[in-house]
């Protein structure tokens, strides 16, 4: 019986050692101060009679270990801790064991099994969250790196685009010399697409600049009737060449005072713009494109309608994110920018903004802003 604990004593001492050799000596001081609390509980045991469990001490060296030692070493030291607490059953003590101590000893060794469990488990868990957030950081790294270089390719476009714009009008006005009908009508197409490339350009800056930054609102009463008006002017040649027909619509016609919000005057122009372009590119020649304005008591609404094809009904989900252009049928495709700038504008100035389908045919595009009060 003698040489079998001593024999096992041995094994128990060769474990300890290979689990806490090391090269490294804070490792080494880690691992001193584990076998100085596996002694401390061990000598509890041993020195007080067999009835007194201080097995599940080992617990907390085992939790202290989960930081500092790989799995491996952990299964070791629950092994261990197993053991030691089994041994006190015949070690040192030379009486007869009851039942319940048998039981209570077992129930020590449970729980240590369970924790060596727990801890392998919280491992694991510990992994998979530095994994995700190994993934994260790199994810917002690239985020950042396109951000960055969307925002300097923008900015470094936009500069030629308006030198290109003021030559076109130069050339327009004769300044370079005489100029005929048909190179009018040449330059007209050229500033056209200049144009609807400069809104591009400038719609991919703000929206980069608006995620990172947030949009900043000058805020002061506007009229919504008065932007519809000049979003329609302002895109009559536009509508000219599609030969599409922009028309006005206020209801009643004591509702045009009405239309009053707080908001900020530009910004609220280009959502009155991009749904109007949109509502423009995707409709047929002949066909006419609405404006609908609504006066309400704690809200306005403003409503695009168009004679397109409509949308997929699948689509309305994703339709104002961010370079979402869609699968459906309509006549024209975007970059899915001008949409998720007018959800921007409009959030921010704690509206809405939604899509439907029209019967039997079309789109309507449709914002609603908080009435102002003065």
């Amino acid at each position: 019986m003698v040489k079998l604990i001593l024999r096992g004593l041995s094994v128990v001492e060769a474990l300890i050692l290979q689990v806490y050799a090391s090269a490294y000596n804070s490792i080494f001081l880690d691992n001193i101060k584990l076998v100085l609390l596996f002694s401390i509980v061990f000598i509890l045991e041993i020195s007080t009679p067999v009835s007194y469990v201080f097995g599940y001490l080992y617990i907390a060296p085992i939790l202290w270990a989960n930081r500092r030692l790989e799995n491996l070493a952990i299964w070791k030291l629950t092994f261990i801790a197993i053991f030691l607490t089994l041994l006190n059953l015949i070690f040192p003590h030379k009486i007869p064991v009851d039942f319940p101590t048998i039981t209570n000893r077992f129930i020590a060794s449970l729980s240590l099994g369970l924790t060596g469990i727990i801890c392998e488990q919280n491992r694991r868990s510990q992994m998979i969250l530095i994994q995700q957030e190994s993934q994260l950081q790199s994810q917002e790294k690239m985020v950042k790196l396109r951000e960055d270089f969307a925002s300097t390719l923008t900015h470094d476009l936009k500069t030629p685009l308006l030198g290109a714009l003021e030559t076109l009008k130069a050339f327009e006005k004769s300044q370079f010399g005489p100029v005929n009908k048909r190179q009018k009508q040449a330059l007209n197409t050229m500033s056209r697409s200049h144009q609807s490339s400069l809104r591009l350009v400038e719609t991919l800056l703000d929206v980069y600049r608006n995620d990172i930054e947030g949009l900043s609102l000058n805020l002061a009463p506007v009229n919504l009737a008065s932007l519809a008006e000049a979003a329609s002017n302002a895109l009559a040649n536009l509508a000219a060449s599609h030969q599409v027909y922009i028309r006005l619509n206020y209801g009643d016609s004591d509702f045009r005072q009405a239309l009053w919000v707080l908001g900020d005057k530009l910004q609220l122009e280009r959502v009155f713009s991009n749904l109007l372009i949109n509502a423009v590119n995707h409709s047929r020649r002949g066909d006419h494109v609405e404006v609908c304005l609504t006066a309400q008591t704690s809200a306005h609404t403003v409503k695009i309608l168009d004679t397109g094809s409509g949308i997929n009904p699948d689509e309305f989900a994703n339709l104002f994110e961010r370079f979402y252009q869609g699968d459906s049928n309509r006549q024209a495709k975007g970059t899915g920018l001008g949409l998720y700038l007018c959800r921007q504008i409009v959030d921010a100035h704690r509206g809405k903004i939604w899509a439907e389908n029209r019967s039997p045919k079309g789109a309507m595009f449709a914002f609603q802003l908080p009435r102002y009060h003065p």
